[in-house]
C-alpha cells in the first residue's frame, strides 16, 4: 500500500483535529503575515482621516453574529479611526441580531479611546467618548428598506429616540443634524441582502458616499458600483479589515484572525492537492491493473 493509498483511507477526523492544531498554533505563536493594501480599502481609510474634525460618519451594523468574525473588525477599525480624528459617528443597527453587537463595540471602541496611544507616528491622547455628544447609536427597526427610505426624509421619522430611549432633539450631536444631506458618508457593513436596499432606496435615491465592508463571499458581486463610482469603496472580508488596521497603523481582532487564517487554507489547500494526486494515481493503477 502506497502512501497515497494511506492518505485516501485516513479518518476525517484526524485531519481536522490536525487542522485544528494548526490555527491554536498560528494563534499563539507571535510572527508577522504580509497583508497589501488594495486600493478600494485605501479609498475609504483616505476618505475618513480627510474629513474635518466634527463631520459625522454614519455607520450601518447590519450583520448577525454568524458574521461577526468578518465585520466585527471592520467595525472596530472604522470606529477607533473615527474617534481618534475626533469625528462624530452615528450607528444603526437594521439586521435583528445586531443591536447588542454594536453596543458592545461602542463600550469597547469608547475604553479604547480613552487610552493615549500612538498611531503612525502620530501620538493621540485619550480623551472620554460620550453618547449623544460624540455619538448617536440608533437601533434597530423592522422593515430596513422603509427605514433606509425614511431617513432620507428624517432620521426622527423611525427613531424618534435612540437606541437608549433619549429622545434625538435632546442630544447636543443631532441638534441641525436631519438627514443624510448632514452625515459626511455612509459605510454598512452587513453579511446579507440590506446592502442591496442601502444601494438601491439610500445612495440610489439620495446620492450619498457611501462605502461597503462585506463578507468575502459577498464581496465580488459589488465591484461593479465601485467602478461605476456609486460606491467609493469596498472592504471584503477579514482580509479587507486586517488592510484597514494596517493603514490605521492599530493592529486588531482581523490581523490577528488573518495569522491564524493563513495557515489553515495552506493546510486546506494542501489537502485538496493531496487529495487529488491520490484520487488520479488510484485511477491510473486501476486503468493498468484493468489491461
Amino acid at each position: 500500500m502506497t502512501l497515497f493509498d494511506r492518505l485516501m483511507r485516513l479518518d476525517r477526523r484526524w485531519v481536522f483535529l490536525f487542522l485544528a492544531a494548526v490555527c491554536i498554533a498560528g494563534y499563539y505563536i507571535d510572527y508577522s503575515i504580509p497583508i497589501r493594501v488594495t486600493n478600494e480599502v485605501r479609498s475609504i481609510y483616505k476618505f475618513i482621516d480627510s474629513l474635518p474634525e466634527g463631520d459625522i460618519v454614519f455607520v450601518a451594523i447590519d450583520y448577525d453574529p454568524s458574521n461577526q468574525a468578518e465585520l466585527h473588525p471592520m467595525t472596530y477599525a472604522i470606529m477607533e479611526h473615527a474617534f481618534r480624528n475626533n469625528l462624530k459617528v452615528m450607528f444603526t443597527a437594521l439586521s435583528q441580531n445586531g443591536p447588542g453587537m454594536a453596543d458592545q463595540a461602542i463600550r469597547d471602541i469608547t475604553d479604547s479611546v480613552a487610552l493615549d496611544r500612538t498611531y503612525n507616528g502620530q501620538l493621540y491622547e485619550g480623551r472620554e467618548i460620550k453618547n449623544g455628544v460624540d455619538y448617536t447609536f440608533l437601533g434597530y427597526k423592522p422593515y430596513y428598506a422603509i427605514i433606509i427610505l425614511s431617513m432620507g426624509q428624517n432620521f426622527r421619522i423611525s427613531f424618534p429616540t435612540d437606541y437608549y430611549g433619549t429622545p434625538l432633539d435632546s442630544l447636543p450631536m443631532m441638534r441641525g443634524v436631519l438627514n443624510y444631506d448632514d452625515v459626511a458618508c455612509v459605510i454598512d457593513l452587513s453579511g446579507g441582502n440590506i446592502t442591496d436596499a442601502w444601494i438601491s432606496y439610500g445612495q440610489g435615491r439620495y446620492n450619498f458616499p457611501m462605502a461597503l465592508g462585506l463578507t468575502g463571499v459577498m464581496t465580488a458581486q459589488y465591484y461593479p458600483y465601485l467602478n461605476s463610482g456609486q460606491i467609493f469603496g469596498i472592504m471584503g472580508g477579514m482580509l479587507g479589515a486586517a488592510q484597514y488596521e494596517r493603514l490605521a497603523d492599530n493592529p486588531g481582532l482581523a490581523i490577528d484572525g488573518m495569522r491564524v487564517q493563513l495557515p489553515a487554507h495552506i493546510v486546506i489547500v494542501l489537502f485538496i492537492i493531496i487529495g487529488n494526486i491520490g484520487y488520479f494515481m488510484s485511477r491510473r493503477r486501476q486503468a493498468m491493473e484493468g489491461r
